[in-house]
């Protein structure tokens, strides 16, 4: 009896260590800082959270956006990327000249979101990159070559 207990035991114990270390790192992800909601103009302000938080990330990380393509079909307007879909261009002083189109694209917040939530794991930027590609090319033409 006592040897059975023993071996119950050691099988759990044994169970708990493969499926943790089966889990993944148990660290979790870095949190993006991002600009303040302030910064941004009126209408992104009162979108929704998912459309501002995109917003903020454009800002914060532009050559994140700048990076990865977008396939809204934006390109026809003249985007170049999925940052284009945000911010026109930053004037001399740094600061945004904002694009609206995202506040009526959720293809461009998708992109942007797995951009940010792929930052936030610390993979590289080719590796987000290509992971746009894979998920969202079947959506439409990329704005990239």
């Amino acid at each position: 009896m006592r040897r059975r207990y023993f071996l119950v035991i050691l099988f759990m114990a044994l169970t708990g260590v493969i499926l943790t270390g089966c889990g993944g790192s148990s660290q979790p992800a870095a949190k993006v800082n991002l600009a303040p909601v302030s910064s941004l103009p009126q209408q992104v302000q009162e979108a929704p959270a998912s459309v501002r938080t995109a917003y903020q990330f454009a800002v914060t990380f532009p050559d994140a956006l700048k990076n990865v393509p977008c396939y809204c079909g934006c390109g026809a307007m003249g985007h170049t990327s999925n940052l284009s879909c945000y911010v026109k261009e930053f004037g001399k002083d740094g600061k945004p000249v904002f694009d609206d189109h995202a506040l009526g694209c959720s293809i461009c917040v998708d992109i942007a979101t797995d951009v940010m939530k792929m930052t936030s794991e610390g993979k590289a930027p080719p590796v987000i990159r290509q992971q746009i590609v894979d998920t969202y090319s079947k959506f439409g033409p990329s704005n990239q070559p």
